[in-house]
């Protein structure tokens, strides 16, 4: 797709490779790569959540630098096009960094400049900021805005029906291009307006070529303001939906610092504190609630990654407030026994086709009062857990109930994906796991416990002997059931009384979850296996290699990538149970192995997307990053198991201390 000089091109590639992302708390994102080129549909300069935090809109593609001197014109923007790389900026990049922040430093004929993108929390605002660090003499700088202004998964083409009219009046851009789009700004301050009105053809995005989706692009520009600088010189520029007129960007940016600033602070380690500005991506509004996004740039808010990711992304932080408000937003939206397992794009009605989410509601609320003490919340939430529970023992949607001849719970059937293996292509169900997977019934076995749990905080003793009951029969079973003595290992699933006896993760929750299912007499053969079919520097594979149908590399196109998704690449947020299960196993023996995969991790933020943590990871090395470039779940697991094992820090963690519980058979 690419033809130039091979030096160029490694130069290009390694920026082209690194991406970055800025979150507004609102679904929207601002996001590229390094090298200035675009390498999704999903990059843009200001990509606006509509309906917080979905229908998101790539209102402004992207912002085409140019400095004009006396001895000639330098482009510092790139672009792929068929057969060519134009610009090459990139050429001019002498250094990159993301702290708080993605930063460049350009060189340039004697100039040097600092680029800084951030946008702003809780708007639809991005601010790019220059610093004129040397220069000779003063310069022009041409800045053109190439906008779609369209949904983030379509992809634009020139046509007769945009807008072609806009305002200019001291400094501030001001255009709506469709009807149903939203109208924008663009505030360049001191600059005067150059029109052009042209359409730009063939943008190429890489990954997206990669991806086997449609991957080439129409961009539009108005003209392009055009600005004189000098050394010193400072130029903030504001892209928003909102009107910037009597706005400062370097005020806006300064207030952002220091909001960031302050949620890294608590954590006295660089990796950790990356991880908690990680996270505070995730966590967005819905309505007048809260609510986490799963993963960046194409994911919405779902059940099961949200209460997975709850207690790292909120409680390790602090943010009890945000996750009572995340928990209460699931709690009114409960139907049948189950909250939703998706929130769509597009629409109101959520999704509530899974077996798992709702169970790991429970270990949700549990996290969330071991960590604020918050009696309050729990009797107010304590009769909607007895609801959930009775629906799962009465039965609800997709035939899922307790089977009344052990106790466990089953669902499904073989048309259906339930679980968080749930690829699908056309209508073969790449990972059927219907019936009784196994990391169900361990939370289906914590949710009881954790009900029984809550009615002792509360002194419903009563009850909570009743819940501690229905726990002790469920864990009996699960042992008799689901335990591979001549192995050692968990079966993943039981279905019509057959054991499925692939090698997978899920049989981990066994050993991880607060109030672990299996006897721990069990737990360090099993953890043993997980580590020498399953274990990568970077995940844990989704099937062990010696599986026939084990698919390492995730790629292709979309029938190829959901094919191979839950078949063998590695998981990064199954570090979290995996890191649990060594503790509950070998108790401080865990500590250094759990330390590696961590700074394994650490390192990892400095690749993909810089600053926060990929969805999956090839299962063979080089072990290369793909899926969502920054996922809820990932970050959450590591900030989690990093914090509440103390594995960074000698300091008494009083919030982040792991407790281990058990209810019955203690002992076995």
């Amino acid at each position: 797709m690419v033809t130039s000089e091979e030096n160029l091109v490694l130069d290009f590639q390694t920026l082209h490779n690194l991406e970055w992302i800025e979150a507004n708390g609102l679904g929207g994102f601002s996001s590229g790569t390094f090298s200035g080129a675009h390498s999704r549909k999903y990059h843009g300069l200001l990509v606006a959540s509509m309906q917080p935090p979905v229908k998101r809109v790539v209102v402004v593609s992207k912002l085409e630098e140019t400095i004009i001197t006396a001895k000639g014109s330098f482009n510092l923007s790139c672009n792929q096009f068929p057969g060519a790389l134009h610009p090459r900026g990139f050429q001019y990049i002498t250094s990159y960094k993301h702290d708080l922040f993605p930063q460049w430093i350009y060189h340039v004929n004697g100039i040097t400049l600092s680029k800084t993108v951030a946008m702003i929390h809780g708007e639809n605002t991005t601010v790019v900021l220059y610093e004129v660090l040397e220069a000779p003499e003063k310069f022009s700088m041409q800045l053109q805005p190439f906008y779609a202004s369209r949904d983030m998964h379509q992809l634009a083409r020139a046509n007769d029906y945009i807008g072609q009219h806009y305002l200019f009046n001291r400094g501030i851009f001001q255009t709506m291009n469709y009807q149903g789009c939203p109208e924008f700004f663009i505030s360049v301050p001191r600059s005067q307006f150059v029109e052009g009105r042209v359409w730009y053809y063939n943008f190429e995005y890489q990954q997206e070529y990669v991806r086997g989706m449609d991957f080439r692009e129409d961009l539009f520009s108005h003209g392009r303001f055009e600005v004189t600088l000098r050394k010193g010189s400072r130029l903030g520029i504001i892209v928003s939906l909102e009107n910037p007129s009597g706005r400062d960007a370097w005020k806006l940016f300064r207030q952002e610092r220091r909001r960031r600033e302050a949620i890294a602070k608590p954590f006295d380690h660089p990796g950790l504190a990356s991880l908690a500005l990680a996270a505070d991506q995730f966590v967005v509004n819905r309505s007048e609630s809260k609510t986490i996004i799963a993963g960046y740039p194409w994911f919405t808010d779902c059940g099961r990654d949200t209460m997975i990711a709850l207690p790292g992304l909120c409680l390790v932080t602090g943010q009890f407030r945000e996750a009572r408000k995340i928990l209460q937003m699931f709690a009114d939206h409960v139907s049948d026994g189950m909250i939703p397992n998706r929130f769509p794009d597009v629409g109101h009605d959520p999704e509530y086709n899974s077996i798992d989410a709702s169970l790991w509601f429970f270990y949700a609320v549990y996290k969330y009062y071991k960590y604020s003490s918050d009696k309050v919340f729990v009797k107010g939430i304590l009769p909607l857990l007895r609801d959930m529970i009775d629906w799962h023992y009465r039965g609800t949607r997709y035939g899922i109930h307790v089977d009344k001849h052990d106790e466990l719970l089953m669902g499904g059937d073989p048309a259906t994906q339930l679980t968080w293996m749930d690829a699908k292509v056309g209508e073969w169900p790449v990972t059927s796991r219907w019936g009784k997977p196994v990391e169900v019934n361990a939370l289906w076995y914590n949710a009881l416990c954790v009900t029984a749990f809550l009615h002792d905080e509360l002194n419903y003793h009563e009850d909570a002997a009743d819940f501690t009951l229905k726990a002790e029969d469920v864990r009996r079973s699960f042992n008799n059931v689901f335990w591979n003595e001549d192995l050692g290992y968990l079966y993943d699933c039981i279905q019509d009384n057959h054991p499925v006896t692939e090698v997978r993760p899920n049989q981990l929750y066994a050993v991880s979850l607060p109030f672990p299912v299996l006897y721990q007499s069990r737990a360090s053969r099993m953890m043993e296996l997980v580590h020498d079919h399953l274990l990568t520097p970077y995940g844990v594979r989704s099937l062990s290699p010696q599986h026939p149908a084990f698919r390492a590399r995730y790629e292709g196109g979309p029938d190829q990538r959901d094919a191979s998704y839950h078949q063998g690449p590695a998981w990064s947020h199954l570090l979290g149970p995996f890191i649990d299960g060594l503790f509950y196993a070998m108790d401080d023996e865990a500590r250094g192995l759990a330390t590696e995969l961590v700074e394994n991790m650490f390192q990892h933020l400095h690749d993909g997307c810089v600053g926060t943590v990929s969805e999956i990871f090839d299962g063979d090395p080089p072990y290369s990053p793909g899926g969502g470039i920054a996922q809820a779940w990932s970050v959450g697991e590591l900030l989690r198991v990093a914090t509440e094992y103390d594995l960074f820090s000698n300091r008494s963690r009083a919030l982040g201390s792991k407790v281990i519980e058990t209810v019955g058979l203690n002992g076995i």
